[in-house]
């Protein structure tokens, strides 16, 4: 009888633990948590007060006693201590059964090294997952969840704009052909427009407005119809709080160096696939999904740059998960495929 077996009882899941945001898929029940990825911790205790949605409200409103903290950074993590908290508090949130321990698939970034992806599994195993605990490449995951023939000899480009970085592979018979990762994404998005509201504006503003002023007013190629706004923020001569009156344009252009960080690396990606495969990028197009990839006008811009067909599904930032979530009815064949040295 299976139900007196507890490991029988245990679930399948994934997560996709990235810098901006956690996102978890239960097997037969779909997508079931999103939260960000963002610790509140005491400083006097240095006990955690609250993680995910909880903690992302304080930010800009924390007290002396109280600070935030992103256990990832560009996509690597840099407080295992809190990721494992963190982690937990999650998994406790989505678990209805306390029989067994759930068996995990975590998306990773493809260029990690070995010792960086042990971290993410220790994360999880620490955080109650069954051992081991299995890795899939983000780009890969991403190739299934918008449903790409990933194992057929023909190549898919694709392009995952996270919170931290970006990742470009060009993918063909199941694996990576070849890739390019650099270290921009919605969080630089947000750090470039603080810098550029002190440059231009001299008005200091924090990360909360930045990203409203990202989500709002922020776009990579020119607007049917482009769009006035007001942004508050404290004067950098005075100390005194000030509402700056700003275009989409300006925003544009202050977002530039970002967008230009990332077709490079798309470019780049495209110098070094081989001349067989390039020629399938081109009747394919790219595919981009991430958080990020909701920034106005990218699809555009990015087509306009390459020559290259771009294309943007309606939830570019469920991509990822959706795809590690399908693949935990084949664990065997990604156990199968990740480089050596993880375990």
């Amino acid at each position: 009888m299976a139900g007196g077996n507890p490991l029988s009882m245990s679930r399948a899941i994934a997560v996709d633990l990235g810098t901006a945001n956690t996102l978890i898929f239960v097997k037969g029940q779909g997508l079931v948590l999103n939260e960000p990825t963002m610790v509140a911790v005491d400083n006097r205790s240095g006990l955690v007060v609250a993680v995910g949605h909880e903690a992302k409200r304080m930010r800009g409103r924390t007290p002396k006693n109280l600070r935030l903290v992103r256990p990832v950074k560009d996509g690597v993590i840099v407080d295992f201590d809190l990721c494992e908290h963190m982690f937990k508090q999650f998994l406790q949130r989505v678990l209805t059964s306390r029989w067994g321990k759930p068996t995990l698939l975590v998306v990773v970034p493809s260029e990690l090294t070995g010792i960086e992806r042990r971290a993410f599994k220790d994360a999880a195993e620490f955080a109650g997952a069954r051992r081991p605990v299995e890795v899939i490449e983000k780009t890969i995951a991403a190739a299934i969840g918008l449903g790409l023939p990933l194992y057929e000899p023909s190549a898919n480009l694709v392009v995952v704009i996270g919170g931290g970085t970006t990742e470009v592979a060009v993918i063909s018979l199941g694996g990576i052909v070849t890739e390019n990762s650099v270290r921009i994404g919605g969080d630089e998005f947000n750090n470039i427009i603080v810098a550029g509201f002190k440059r231009i504006f001299k008005l200091d503003i924090g990360e909360n407005t930045a990203e409203e002023v990202k989500i709002h007013l922020g776009s990579a190629w020119p607007l049917t119809e482009e769009i006035v706004g007001d942004v508050g923020g404290r004067d950098v001569a005075t100390g005194l709080p000030r509402t700056q009156e700003v275009t989409t344009e300006q925003i544009r252009e202050i977002l530039d160096d970002g967008v230009n960080k990332i077709i490079d690396a798309i470019k780049k990606t495209l110098e070094r696939t081989p001349p067989e495969l390039a020629s399938d990028v081109i009747s394919n197009g790219m595919h981009i999904v991430g958080g990020s990839a909701l920034l106005a006008g990218l699809q555009e811009r990015i087509t306009h740059e390459t020559g290259i067909q771009a294309f943007i599904p309606a939830e570019p930032l469920l991509s990822v998960i959706v795809g590690a979530g399908y693949s935990l009815d084949n664990l065997g064949a990604i156990k199968g495929s990740s480089p050596q040295g993880e375990e």
